[in-house]
């Protein structure tokens, strides 16, 4: 199986005691594929997976995977600090039935390039399943360099990059680069990363509007309507702005709520939106006609 597309990195449904809301994430896999998402990936940052025990982690994963039912390629989030415990994650992931798992560097102890190839060397002999690096050294502490890249790519399993920086032309030379051995998805830039030529994009806006955001890809890559895709991309680029930065969990919780699928609140130490955010997301909502039907 080969991953291609806009994925959504989802958010994860609580109910009004803060606890994992299982039948509303089933209706939320429904929706998105329902919607034409080529993929989900739960337990990613905006899936709050640092805020989750193990036992969340494990009914999340299993929910997802199982809802989905090979309708659409399930990608577990399976980062840690320690190495141990990133290759337990990914093997219960592939013991669920995960499709592959997504996985940034340990973002705590800064490992240097011969300890993120030891990382990831040892996880990708411990599993069969495709691994997805994640690189966002905003929030991981490490920057996965294309050079580095490169090197990560001669380990068999390691077969695609989510690359989240603003560098689009990064894409480029990990593709110069690697060759065949790395498939890149886009993070941040979605519509971006397709012109550089992309396979993918793992998405947060599309937890909200998964139509739009994989129709984007579907011009480029199967339409080859390059103009189109762009047209579609500054239409709803309001969508794609209002969950880029900070508020990315809050906020596409709140549109969702707002949507009429009540996702709950963000854990602490993330707070509900600000009264003037809430109220971008009501005229969002309003002005696309966005809200969750069909299922």
């Amino acid at each position: 199986m080969s991953f291609h597309g806009t994925y959504s990195v989802m958010v994860t449904p609580y109910d009004a005691k803060g606890e994992v809301d299982v039948a509303t994430l089933e209706r939320y896999v429904d929706w998105q594929i329902n919607e034409g998402i080529h993929g989900l990936i739960p337990l990613g940052s905006t899936g709050e997976f640092l805020s989750l025990s193990d036992a969340e982690q494990e009914l999340v994963a299993k929910t997802v995977i199982d809802r989905a039912a090979k309708r659409v390629p399930v990608l577990i989030g399976t980062g840690a600090e320690d190495t141990r415990e990133v290759v337990r994650l990914s093997r219960r992931a592939e013991k669920l039935g995960a499709d592959g798992v997504m996985i940034i560097p340990p973002f705590y102890s800064t490992p240097t390039e011969d300890e993120l190839f030891h990382h990831f060397k040892t996880v990708g002999e411990a599993v069969s399943l495709p691994i997805m690096i994640y690189n966002n050294p905003a929030t991981a502490n490490v920057d996965l360099r294309p050079e580095i890249v490169a090197r990560l790519s001669e380990i068999d399993t390691v077969s695609y990059i989510k690359e989240s920086t603003l560098e689009v032309t990064r894409i480029r030379d990990i593709q110069r680069l690697c060759g065949e051995r790395m498939t890149v998805f886009g993070g941040i830039l979605g519509f971006e990363s397709f012109c550089e030529g992309a396979a993918g994009w793992v998405s947060v806006p599309s937890n909200i509007a998964p139509r739009v955001m994989s129709d984007i890809y579907r011009l480029v890559a199967e339409k080859g309507d390059l103009a189109g895709a762009r047209e579609l991309y500054r239409k709803h680029f309001r969508i794609i702005d209002f969950v880029a930065g900070h508020y990315y969990v809050a906020g596409a919780k709140a549109t969702l709520s707002l949507m009429g699928l009540p996702v709950g609140l963000p854990r602490p130490p993330r707070l509900p939106l600000p009264e003037a955010r809430m109220e971008m997301a009501r005229k969002l909502v309003a002005d696309f006609g966005l809200s969750v039907q069909g299922v």
